[in-house]
């Protein structure tokens, strides 16, 4: 005979325990995206200061649609985020993810360990690296190694190749993340399910295919909506190593200059704001639909086992 037992806790206790994390959700996420909606609804800038702004709608979108370098700045983002999470943050941690866990324990972590170094390097000094390598004779690294040896005329790259070098320089960031996240999920597949299909004779592309990518569905759901949203956010990486010349100006460094760095000194907080907002738009749209693809709701549901 067993005894049934309750919790002495009140109906409400999950709310409590959710409460302090809730309150900073609000405070650093919800609020800042009020205040950016807000602001971008006004002319705010240095010449109005924080008092003599007045407001003016839609205004600033409507400058956005008609300006010149609207298309210019958003194709460039697309493709930039397109092509550094295809080939970088999702392709190569799969691919780096997959060969480490399956070689020895020690040597797969020390190559995952050299792979983190470019995420915990000082930028200045990670982006001047790829500087010096991109860099004209007697100093660039790639002209000295390669260039130089097979006879080749040697160049400063940087402004010959910029899309490929700002994709490299933060490609190579993302692709730790995504390593990280896929080798732990990989690790977690149980491992009387590895050896079931060795015993069936399945190939490795096999292994892959039916029983790897299958478990990893919350991990791809997970690093390809984090990582969509930070590389349409982000901008430090493009900022320090070319400013946006070349024709390298994503979206979000364009946000940054009209907001917070312009020539004449006239900050055009609204205009730069608006700018901003429009990119958390399309970081929600983005959200929910990798939320569809994945099958979000699917994932969430809870185990079908009957319980007495």
């Amino acid at each position: 005979m067993t005894e049934k037992t309750t919790g002495g806790g009140g109906k409400y206790d999950w709310f409590w325990f959710l409460l302090p994390a809730l309150i900073l959700v609000v405070i650093f996420f919800f609020l800042p995206i009020i205040i950016t909606f807000f602001i971008s609804g006004t002319n705010m800038s240095t010449a109005t200061g924080f008092q003599n702004w007045k407001w003016i709608g839609l205004k600033n979108y409507q400058r956005i649609s008609s300006h010149p370098e609207t298309l210019e700045h958003l194709w460039l983002t697309v493709k930039y985020v397109a092509f550094t999470l295809v080939f970088f943050n999702l392709g190569m941690s799969l691919v780096i993810a997959l060969l480490t866990t399956h070689i020895s324990r020690g040597v797969g972590f020390l190559f995952r360990a050299v792979w983190l170094l470019p995420r915990i390097t000082p930028v200045v000094v990670y982006v001047m690296m790829w500087r010096f390598i991109a860099a004209d004779a007697p100093y660039g690294i790639l002209n000295q190694i390669i260039i130089k040896p097979l006879g080749l005329k040697t160049a400063n790259w940087l402004p010959m190749a910029p899309f490929l070098f700002i994709v490299l320089v933060n490609g190579f960031i993302g692709a730790s993340f995504g390593m990280i996240l896929f080798s732990s999920a990989i690790e977690s597949i149980p491992k009387d399910l590895m050896m079931a299909s060795l015993v069936d004779g399945s190939s490795y592309l096999q292994r892959i295919r039916y029983l790897i990518i299958p478990h990893l569905r919350w991990p791809l759901l997970f690093v390809t909506t984090f990582q969509t949203l930070s590389l349409m956010t982000s901008f430090e990486q493009i900022l320090v190593l070319t400013d946006g010349a070349y024709n390298t100006e994503v979206w979000a460094l364009w946000a940054y200059h009209k907001a917070l760095s312009t020539y004449s000194g006239n900050l055009q907080w609204g205009f730069g704001t608006a700018l901003a907002a429009i990119l958390v738009t399309i970081g929600i749209v983005m959200a929910v639909i990798y939320m569809r693809y994945f099958k979000f709701e699917e994932l969430v549901q809870e185990p079908k086992i009957e319980t007495q």
